[in-house]
């Protein structure tokens, strides 16, 4: 009787630890950059936001119709959006309509950041408490939804746009869109 007491006080731990084990072995594999959005195949949902360099100016939702897009979110207190401004540039330069979203950021700040780093998008929303990135479902900058010409979200990445991942990924999902 001893034993299997003895037994089964050892045994709780044991099993305990290797469920542990098996949830922390799985996340080795997963890729924190794959986060699903529920607004796959979805309109961008309905806003008012100003526009970054005046105020008085507003957009709304309409300005996702029309042609495929990038809708990027970015900030001057992220680096990793420092790290893509270039590429975004370069993308832009070949074409590519790119509307950006500065997110919950200071204005002043946002606007030198364009005026010194070049300016890649076409229409600059301002988001300053987030309210579209919470929307959105955004968990950070820099995130970069693709969006068709009828406004609808194909395809969310997180992370930085850069020559590797759009060559490798990204570029045919953009090209493949209407």
């Amino acid at each position: 009787m001893a034993n299997s007491k003895k037994i089964l006080t050892l045994s709780v731990p044991l099993a305990i630890f290797l469920i542990a084990c098996y949830f922390l072995f799985q996340g080795l594999y997963t890729d924190p950059r794959k986060l699903e959005s529920t607004l796959i195949g979805q309109t961008v949902p309905e806003f008012t936001l100003q526009d970054l360099y005046d105020p008085d100016k507003q957009h709304d939702a309409s300005i996702f119709k029309g042609q495929k897009l990038l809708l990027n979110v970015w900030a001057t207190w992220c680096p990793t959006c420092y790290a893509e401004h270039q590429f975004l540039t370069k993308l832009a330069g070949e074409g590519l309509y790119i509307i950006g979203m500065d997110y919950k950021d200071n204005r002043i700040k946002a606007i030198k950041w364009l005026t010194d780093l070049k300016d890649p998008y076409a229409i600059s929303l301002f988001d300053k408490d987030g309210m579209l990135g919470l929307d959105l479902g955004v968990y950070g900058a820099p995130e970069t939804f693709f969006i068709d010409s009828k406004g609808i979200i194909q395809y969310r990445h997180v992370g930085d746009l850069n020559d590797r991942n759009w060559q490798d990924k990204l570029s045919a999902i953009f090209d493949n869109m209407e």
